[in-house]
């Protein structure tokens, strides 16, 4: 049984189809890029699949649950629960250190445990953060915060982790830790990854890419491959920046 499965989904803003009959399968440890140029649709398709936003028709299952007809009180537990969240301006909230960000969800749903911090502190350990623990979102790199937003989205240990444009606002550099940092958990911790991104250099990374157009999936390409190309890449990235630095060229920042 997929994890996630659409059936029939058709989202209207107003007048304007959005997304006309959308059907797809995600099954259970997959990482799914969805693409499509701006306008397409993906990033609606995206906050529906995660019970952000409802369809106007259709259903959306996850685990074999129909979310789509769940009131605002039960989708608000399953985003918290069930479902992990990584935008791509980070939306960390300022006031708070690294570490609190990363209990954030727990906070809004209750008591923060020994456990949960002791969660925490593996996250934060595992995401290479965990010296951070202390500081502001403002005193760290845009890629240590994209991190702290992986850790906080892992904290109830998701079903799916759901990343609209995970490196839109990052340099190369970091883009290409986090994409491999992601194809790490998807890995070794087994969770089912859905990223919407416009980069074929990320959308390379997962094994399933599937592609939007005028609110319809046009293709779908199931490619184990695709893992291999995004190392191969990404290996001949990091050679030719090792270069530029030994020739004393300038880098990006």
């Amino acid at each position: 049984m997929p994890i996630l499965k659409a059936v029939e989904v058709v989202k209207d803003f107003g007048e304007h189809r959005v997304l006309n009959g959308v059907d797809l399968d995600i099954e259970k440890g997959d990482f799914v890029s969805i693409v499509g140029s701006s306008g397409s649709g993906k990033s609606t398709l995206l906050t529906i699949l995660g019970g952000i936003d409802k369809p106007t028709s259709g259903a959306v299952y996850l685990d074999g649950e129909n979310i789509s007809g769940m009131n605002e009180k039960q989708l608000a537990v399953l985003r918290r629960t069930k479902v992990g969240f990584v935008f791509q301006f980070f939306n960390l909230a300022p006031y708070l250190t690294v570490e609190e960000n990363v209990l954030l969800p727990i906070m809004l749903g209750g008591k923060i445990t020994a456990e949960h911090r002791q969660k925490a502190s593996e996250l934060m350990d595992y995401l290479g953060i965990s010296g951070y623990k202390d500081k502001l979102p403002s005193k760290i790199s845009g890629g240590e915060q994209q991190r702290v937003a992986i850790a906080r989205g892992l904290i109830f240990d998701p079903e799916v982790i759901l990343l609209d444009e995970p490196t839109g606002n990052l340099d190369s550099r970091n883009s290409l830790e986090i994409m491999k940092l992601l194809r790490k958990i998807n890995e070794e911790m087994k969770t089912t990854i859905v990223q919407v991104t416009h980069s074929e250099f990320n959308a390379g990374f997962g094994n399933v890419t599937i592609t939007i157009k005028d609110g319809k999936i046009i293709r779908t390409d199931k490619e184990p491959s695709g893992y291999v190309y995004a190392e191969e890449t990404a290996e001949a990235t990091e050679e030719e920046s090792a270069e530029r630095i030994s020739d004393g060229a300038d880098t990006e920042e």
